[in-house]
């Protein structure tokens, strides 16, 4: 069993060993953590701080003099980081016009001759960190809180695990968290540049139904094992995901092949039709591949792909009458009987895909998570991320997911493009129904911005993220549109007498 109370101790061979410290602290700090710097002169506190600070700007030249004589600098990067060095001051009292608390109220405090300032700093987020010399090099010392303690373990098992796989020279930096548990590095090795996913299993959250959590009855995955899993179909039915690289189920890391940035939007956002049409080409061609089964995976064990099933159709349908229609109305929750009746609604619809064509959903196939392969040609210049929540089930839910782009306008003019190139591909199959496909579309894409709707309005209200809500009337119109199939006219109905204004 490890032992979490005592100092962890970190041999540091030379100034490189410093630096790489220096450098993983990096990856492991967040706003209101302070790191109190103890060493004697020469003790290499300066060379760590200077790697931090590089690091969290991902700019190795960037300029760090010593506090020293303007006793803190102040730096804009990814959060605000101040370096202190306390070596001047005289008396505790001087702290007060350094506002060390307001510092660490949205940034990062690195402080250098912490000592006089001990009593006040805060215990819950202060990571001491002590330098000494031993032999020819450095020993650090390192006391902190448990959350703290635990990101900087979780840093080292993912050096372990670089090591391990011959990466023992590269260079780490910080790169996205897209999720609480799942957040991404960029790992720099002998001129070739890695993406490393680190992704820890979520505490399971509240019952919703059935001894289920909402995670649960929606199928997203809680764990690496369905991304390897789906990421072994895609590349081996000729589509482009990232290389797996190297990989420690256990321990939820990923090294993955970099397959770039560029997307299917220009530098303004808009969207580029020929990568969009060249996205439902891919799509088309997925949808002629056959939906997988049982995947194994590298461990022995295996990843049975789950089905878009009515519960997780229904659930995610919930977030409109849960989050939107008391946002619009002014209440905390709507009548019981309104969902209930909102519900038939939908299983009236969900009866109607009894006919619907089947297959792998990647599930989120829109511009955030395609990556454009410059130097592949066809679909193979498609290139496809964040697929571990794949699912079996109405192929037209991904057409509709980039068709109706849900961060970017696509115009109705370009979205009838768009549907008339995916159905000309698959109309060359004689087995392909075009008619209960286009049923399947209105109804998927009715559920999807369904839940969008309550997405945006969930995160304002509970995140505390607003700027989503630019995207509503998007959705909305996206919504109406679905909304014109025949079919899709008890949901027009019960949403117009809710007071659902489809013009939002």
């Amino acid at each position: 069993m490890n032992d979490t109370t005592s100092p962890l101790s970190i041999f540091l061979a030379d100034e490189a060993e410093t630096i790489r410290l220096g450098e993983e602290l990096a990856l492991t700090v967040k706003p209101g953590d302070c790191i109190a710097l103890v060493g004697d002169l020469g003790a290499g506190k300066s060379t760590l701080a200077r790697a931090l600070i590089r690091a969290i700007a991902d700019d190795d030249g960037l300029e760090v003099p010593s506090p020293t004589f303007t006793i803190v600098q102040s730096y804009s990067l990814r959060f605000p980081v101040a370096h202190l060095d306390l070596y001047r001051l005289s008396d505790i009292s001087e702290l007060d016009e350094l506002g060390i608390d307001e510092m660490l109220s949205d940034g990062v405090c690195l402080i250098e001759w912490p000592e006089i300032a001990a009593s006040d700093l805060p215990r819950d987020s202060t990571i001491t960190l002590r330098l000494t010399h031993e032999g020819e090099g450095r020993v650090a010392i390192i006391d902190a809180p448990p959350k703290q303690r635990a990101r900087l373990e979780r840093v080292l098992a993912i050096r372990s695990f670089l090591e391990a796989n011959d990466k023992k020279g590269s260079s780490r930096r910080y790169f996205s968290g897209d999720a609480s548990y799942r957040t991404y590095e960029l790992v720099r090795d002998n001129g070739t540049q890695y993406v490393l996913m680190d992704w820890q299993p979520p505490p399971r959250g509240p019952i919703i139904k059935d001894g289920k959590t909402y995670a649960e009855i929606v199928h997203l995955a809680q764990d690496v094992k369905p991304f390897i899993a789906i990421d072994s179909y895609l590349t081996e039915n000729g589509f482009s995901a990232p290389a797996i690289v190297a990989q420690s189920l256990e321990n939820g890391i990923l090294l993955l092949e970099d397959i770039g940035r560029d997307g299917v939007l220009d530098e303004d956002g808009k969207p580029i039709e020929a990568r969009y049409m060249q996205s439902v080409a891919c799509l088309a061609a997925l949808h002629e591949a056959p939906a997988p089964g049982m995947i194994a995976l590298p461990d022995g064990t295996s990843h049975d792909v789950p089905a878009f099933d009515p519960d997780a159709m229904k659930i995610e349908t919930s977030l409109l009458v849960d989050w939107y229609l008391p946002y619009i109305r002014g209440v905390e929750a709507i009548d019981g009987s309104e969902k209930q009746a909102y519900f038939a609604v939908w299983d009236q619809l969900i009866a109607k895909l009894n006919d619907a064509e089947t297959g792998l959903l990647l599930r989120d196939f829109h511009s955030p998570n395609i990556l454009w392969q410059h130097d592949k040609s066809g679909i193979d210049q498609v290139g496809l991320i964040d697929f571990q929540d794949a699912m079996i089930g109405p192929n037209a839910y991904d057409l509709a997911s980039i068709v109706q782009d849900a961060r970017v306008t696509i115009s109705p003019e370009m979205q009838a493009r768009l549907m008339q190139h995916y159905l000309d591909i698959r109309g060359r199959n004689p087995a392909f129904d075009e008619k209960a496909f286009l049923k399947a579309f209105a109804i998927m894409a009715a559920q999807r911005n369904c839940k969008l709707v309550g997405i945006w309005v969930r995160l304002m209200k509970r995140d505390g993220k607003p700027a989503y809500m630019k995207h509503m009337p998007r959705t909305f119109s996206y919504l109406h549109s679905a909304l014109m199939h025949p079919d899709l006219a008890p949901l027009r109905d019960w949403l117009s007498g809710a007071g659902v204004d489809l013009n939002s």
